[in-house]
């Protein structure tokens, strides 16, 4: 399978469904809950997942298809795609200008290609497994220079079901504050873990993420030059229910060692 190819169908289907939410970002909504009042699903997010899960079980019928929504498709179990159709679904249904298609090609635990589309910038995030990131398929991408927290700016989430758990990232957040030079909470975890394989962003951790979340970033992270780990500072494992460190490399062990 030539990855090359891969990507540029990869990177076609990302871009038809980021039109869709383009076009749908201005018009009215149909919100729905999943797993707690504030876990939103639009009809944009099943449209845009329809469309990504068409796309590639026609190009890849062998290929497993995990999506966010459900629609998930047997394949022969050698390669997996995990698709977040509209990750940001709070940001576009409040018309917060803040989201993106994500997928990624696994093969077992191995990340192989990886995209992150912004719509409304015309951001398109790529990466290949041992070719590096890049931004728009012609600018490189490569993680920051900072060596200290107090140089960073970092980037979190919180988690769905923080009005009920108390494990909700607010310590962190707190003890992160105290030594950083900040801290942004944009919505939308693919999109983080794009802006630090750009350099845009220092780091990022957050917890109870899927798959689909953050597949994507972490290769994009790794191929421009960065880290990603677990909580603990192990490789991480793609599954439901992560937690996930990211940064330029430089500064994991500070981050580490503020989150243990």
């Amino acid at each position: 399978m030539k990855l090359e190819r891969v990507l540029t169908t990869a990177v076609a289907i990302a871009r038809e469904a980021g039109a869709l939410l383009r076009e749908g970002f201005g018009q009215e909504k149909e919100v729905a809950a999943k797993s707690s009042a504030v876990d939103w699903v639009t009809q944009f997010d099943q449209a845009a997942e329809a469309l990504i899960m068409a796309r590639l079980q026609a190009a890849f019928p062998g290929h497993t298809l995990v999506g966010e929504e459900g629609g998930t498709r047997a394949g022969d179990g050698r390669y997996t795609w995990y698709i977040d159709p509209l990750d940001g679904t709070t940001n576009f249904a409040h018309g917060f200008p803040v989201f993106c298609v994500s997928m990624a090609l696994y093969q077992g635990t191995r990340p192989l290609v990886g995209v992150i589309y912004d719509p409304l910038r015309e951001e398109c995030f790529t990466a290949v497994t041992g070719q590096g990131a890049y931004l728009n398929g012609t600018r490189p991408l490569h993680v920051s220079q900072a060596n200290t927290l107090l140089h960073s700016l970092l980037a979190t989430g919180f988690p769905y079901d923080r009005h009920t758990s108390d494990h909700d990232n607010l310590a962190q957040l707190a003890l992160f504050l105290k030594r950083v030079h900040g801290i942004r909470r944009a919505g939308a975890a693919a999109l983080d873990m794009a802006y630090v394989a750009a350099g845009r962003l220092d780091g990022y951790w957050e917890y109870k993420l899927n798959s689909y979340d953050v597949a994507a970033g972490l290769l994009l992270v790794q191929a421009a030059g960065g880290t990603v780990t677990d909580m603990q500072g192990s490789p991480p494992l793609i599954a439901p229910h992560m937690a996930l460190v990211a940064s330029n490399g430089r500064i994991h062990e500070q981050m580490l060692t503020v989150l243990s």
